[in-house]
């Protein structure tokens, strides 16, 4: 992470940015002066991937969430998030180490009552709307807590989880990734996990999975499947986003595909405001209205963009490089200069409306479609 590096994103969440860009980079005060959407307070508001603490680097865990992570969570407006519980990857005692972090989630809620509320139902998030909390989703991003026992699953719906991403970026015992080259799709205990999950009522989750995991994840279940946060590859080519024939079956089975905040949207550079645009609005045009949303794949908290910062996510690159789980373009900044704001979720529906979406639309987006998919695979 060089100086030069730094200081580019440094910049690049202070400049005048093309016409496109409605909101631009300017101060949050002027931003919120120019509101371009009224209608955010009312909204059910669902980040179909995020957490109120750090995210994308490791978490200081020490003493639970901050005032600040508090703080931001409070001011986001935010409904509901599906935050990522466990491991990923081929690490030692997954099980274990995903029941300690459950019971982590679970430490913070019972101690911050006021910002935080348990979700296991649909009308789990619509109380935390009535009563301004975050209402936390636990999600899996990776099978490999549940090993070869299928009945674990069983144990970790009893613990609160809800969705539970099939792969990460390589091989598990599931299914291939989308980093794997051999894309060789489902396993049979794959297949068995899919309709057990379907049994259950766990959403099934297709995001860093392979091109044939995906297809076949969908062909697969009985009930929609979500890709929480990806990318639209035919605006930008990544393997973590995923092609229009992958967007059109999920949607054509009641899906939802959530468009993400990182760095895959884009060939250089911090991913920009439009660059987020430009994917919500393919998606929104390959899927229809009734099938996207936002799973940002970022920190409620904004990134205290400083040198230690960029030290502890340049470590964790390194980290998860040699662990062979990292993706392209993960040494780039992960969050988008211009949405570095808690009511990033409030930002995207103005730049929404700004480019003419209506009302029902953008309330979709923001999380009726998510409530929407949840109330039909949830039990």
């Amino acid at each position: 992470m060089s100086v030069d590096r730094r200081t580019f994103v440094k910049l690049a969440g202070t400049a005048v940015v093309a016409p496109g860009s409605l909101l631009g980079s300017r101060p949050r005060r002027a931003w919120a002066a120019a509101r371009l959407w009224p209608g955010y307070a009312e909204a059910m508001v669902v980040d179909c991937l995020a957490s109120p603490g750090a995210f994308n680097i490791p978490e200081d865990e020490g003493g639970g969430l901050g005032p600040t992570a508090l703080d931001a969570a409070r001011r986001s407006g935010i409904t509901g998030v599906n935050v990522t519980v466990g491991v990923v990857g081929d690490v030692s005692e997954p099980f274990e180490q995903t029941v300690a972090d459950l019971a982590r989630w679970e430490r913070e809620i019972d101690r911050h009552p006021d910002v935080f509320a348990r979700v296991r139902t649909v009308d789990d998030l619509r109380r935390a709307k009535e009563g301004g909390q975050v209402g936390l989703i636990y999600g899996f991003q990776d099978t490999v807590a549940l090993g070869a026992d299928l009945e674990r699953l069983d144990t970790f719906r009893a613990l609160g989880l809800r969705i539970v991403q099939l792969t990460y970026n390589v091989r598990n015992r599931v299914g291939d990734g989308s980093l794997e080259p051999g894309n060789a799709g489902l396993s049979t205990f794959g297949r068995q996990l899919v309709e057990r999950m379907n049994h259950l009522g766990v959403l099934v989750d297709l995001s860093h999975c392979g091109q044939r995991t995906t297809a076949e994840g969908i062909q697969t279940s009985s009930v929609p499947v979500a890709i929480t946060h990806t990318g639209c590859q035919a605006v930008f080519m990544h393997p973590r986003n995923k092609r229009d024939e992958e967007l059109r079956a999920c949607a054509d089975r009641g899906g939802v595909v959530g468009v993400y905040l990182m760095p895959y949207l884009n060939a250089s550079g911090p991913p920009t405001a439009d660059d987020v645009m430009a994917h919500l609005d393919h998606a929104l045009q390959v899927c229809g209205e009734d099938h996207v949303g936002i799973g940002s794949d970022q920190s409620i908290t904004p990134v205290d963009d400083s040198p230690e910062y960029y030290r502890r996510m340049e470590a964790e690159v390194n980290r998860r490089k040699a662990m062979g789980i990292s993706a392209p373009r993960e040494d780039t900044a992960p969050f988008v200069p211009q949405l570095n704001d808690a009511r990033r979720m409030e930002m995207i529906a103005d730049l929404m409306a700004g480019r003419g979406h209506g009302a029902r639309t953008i309330e979709k987006v923001l999380g009726a479609n998510w409530m929407r998919l949840f109330g039909e695979v949830w039990r």
